[in-house]
């Protein structure tokens, strides 16, 4: 049989480079054996004798005279190196004694067993007697220490972030990332999943959050658009019958910041074909699971699940932290009709058990108390009671409540005897965001939030649209690719707020870690979905006209999942800001105060982007 030209080329290719491959590699090795044979974290006592080549900064040098300790570190950990004067050259010794803090140097010398053993570090029974020292680069004295515990504030060590990657904490944040990355990788492919490059260069669109955009010199007067997501181009990929798709892949919203967001993020974007959410949820729980075992040697039994109802409920937001209790209790019932006209004029009255904390004195309750009338809470009040171990009641409006009424505040939030209830009242969506917010903050306080341990959770059925005021409109809770439940279609045109999506997210520890959903996939139900949401047909044809085209030509069911990666990983590394999960992260203005961008840029470049400024200075 005749072999393929390309197959030809292919093995010839193969051929010619494989040699260039192997004098590299070789050049590569005898490289970097000149610099070191080891690194400096993996010298132990049974490499007594050894002679060895060290290279790394110096964390930190004791000169007692007639002796020098220095401690080399790199990625790879701490190597002590001592210079004697009755063993060490008496110009090595002068060397060992120039040298200051983050000095890059190279040494070679013999293991010896330490006198003064460090158990807190693995290489703590052994030091290297130094008998040759290379000074590879001298340093200034860094801004801040490079250790754990270091003494520069955070916008310092933005500033210096390749001084602050120096330290454990980043280092190791950064080298957890690369785990959970790979890992992530290795187990979709195997399940069969693609991994496929979308285009960061892409068209506006007007949902969503702001783009950043981008203009175009060869197309003056027009601009690209950053993408806030690979939405459109998966569901093409699928159209295009791939199957199966991710890609760990930036992505960009021109947003108000916070500690667990910036301007540009890492997705693990995912898509499947031929498949019902069921599918799609079993799918990510094992991934999760699998997650969890290899960072942290967790088994997750259970994957709870609960509507977007209920959830608002019982916790009062979309993303519940389900690790501990406090469960939303509602008084209407039990506390309104009691000449308490606080509680009577309120559309909701709703209250917390606080476990252990009704020996809370006056003024801790006072605290709390302001601290839900800040303007970031945004209540007008609070009423408590607490919960004596004796079994009767003592609230702050007993003059309206006798024991019974109370006893029955009690039964509806289970409070037990030492709970303190909390309990606030007025409109139902904004009280329920105030009472979540009261509810994550003692749990913070009380030390329920546990790092270590991990509670996952599905919340399913979303609305699919919902109304913003100010634009009078319908918008899509989600993005407008998500299909409404079937059942819930001929509220479309009566009623789209009750309409349900088949929407789904993923919430770990009180976090959003994933959200998807199963998307729209005919051309007819994408048009209507576009109609509700406020576009002309030409509108919607403008905008989206390459996907309602390619629904013409056979899409398959598909929907899909999105990982926030930053905010996955940090959760998994027991924290939930991610900034030292990030390289080179963003301030909460959004700048990199270490490059100091965004900046200016000159005339001259706006002159060819057609965007000439009048800018001075």
């Amino acid at each position: 049989m005749r072999k393929h030209p390309f197959a030809t080329r292919y093995t010839l290719f193969g051929r010619i480079l494989q040699p260039r491959i192997m004098r590299y590699e070789l050049r590569t090795k005898q490289r970097i054996t000149m610099y070191r044979s080891h690194n400096c974290g993996e010298l132990r006592l049974t490499d007594t004798d050894k002679e060895v080549t060290l290279a790394g900064w110096v964390q930190k040098s004791r000169d007692k005279g007639f002796m020098i300790w220095v401690d080399l570190r790199d990625r790879y950990g701490i190597t002590q190196l001592i210079f004697d004067e009755a063993r060490t050259d008496e110009t090595i010794m002068q060397q060992a004694r120039s040298l200051g803090r983050e000095f890059v140097i190279q040494i070679k010398g013999t293991v010896i067993e330490r006198e003064s053993k460090n158990i807190n570090i693995p290489t703590g029974e052994v030091e290297v007697l130094v008998n040759e020292l290379m000074i590879l680069n001298e340093a200034q004295l860094p801004p801040f220490t490079i250790e754990d515990e270091t003494d520069g504030g955070e916008d310092l060590r933005m500033k210096y972030r390749y001084l602050d990657i120096r330290r454990n904490p980043v280092k190791n944040s950064l080298l957890f990332r690369h785990k959970v990355t790979q890992e992530v990788r290795n187990y979709l492919s195997n399940m069969d999943f693609c991994e496929v490059e979308t285009p960061y260069l892409i068209k506006s669109t007007p949902e969503g959050a702001r783009d950043f955009v981008v203009p175009s010199r060869m197309n003056p007067g027009q601009f690209y658009a950053l993408p806030q997501s690979p939405q459109t181009f998966k569901q093409l990929l699928m159209v295009g019958g791939l199957d199966k798709y991710f890609q760990i892949v930036k992505c960009f919203r021109d947003e108000d910041l916070r500690a667990d967001r910036q301007p540009e993020f890492t997705q693990i974007d995912c898509e499947m074909a031929f498949i019902e959410q069921e599918d799609i949820l079993n799918v990510f729980e094992g991934l999760t699971r699998h997650l969890l075992k290899t960072t942290h040697d967790i088994d997750i039994a259970q994957f709870p699940r609960m509507t977007y109802d209920e959830a608002m409920q019982r916790y009062g937001n979309d993303k519940p932290d389900i690790r501990f209790g406090m469960e939303f209790g509602e008084l209407n019932a039990v506390a309104q009709h009691k000449e308490f006209a606080v509680f009577n004029n309120a559309e909701l009255v709703v209250g917390i058990a606080v476990p252990e904390a009704a020996s809370y004195t006056r003024k801790q309750i006072d605290t709390l108390i302001d601290w839900v009338k800040r303007p970031q809470v945004g209540a007008s009040g609070m009423v408590y009671c607490k919960c004596e171990v004796d079994g009767t009641f003592k609230s702050s409006v007993d003059k309206f409540y006798d024991q019974a009424d109370l006893a029955k505040w009690a039964e509806v939030t289970g409070a037990k005897a030492g709970d303190l209830i909390l309990v606030l009242s007025g409109p139902a969506n904004k009280t329920r965001t105030q009472l979540s917010a009261l509810r994550m903050e003692l749990a913070n306080r009380l030390g329920l939030r546990k790092p270590d341990e991990f509670a996952p959770l599905w919340v399913t059925d979303f609305p699919l649209l919902e109304w913003d005021e100010e634009t009078g409109r319908y918008h899509a809770m989600h993005h407008p690719f998500t299909s409404p439940k079937k059942e819930d279609m001929h509220l479309l045109d009566t009623d789209p707020g009750k309409v349900r999506a088949n929407a789904y997210d993923l919430v770990l520890n009180g976090n959003e870690i994933g959200g998807g959903s199963i998307r729209i996939h005919d051309k007819e139900t994408q048009a209507l979905m576009f109609k509700h949401l406020g576009f002309t047909l030409e509108q919607a044809q403008e905008q989206f006209g390459f996907l309602l085209n390619a629904f013409q030509y056979g899409a398959p069911p598909h929907g899909g999942l999105a990982f926030g990666l930053d905010r996955l990983v940090a959760i998994l590394g027991g924290q939930e800001t991610i900034r030292d999960f990030i390289a080179f992260p963003k301030n909460n203005a959004g700048r990199d105060v270490m490059i100091d961008a965004p900046a200016a840029i000159d005339n001259v470049q706006l002159n060819e982007l057609s965007l000439a400024l009048n800018i001075k200075g």
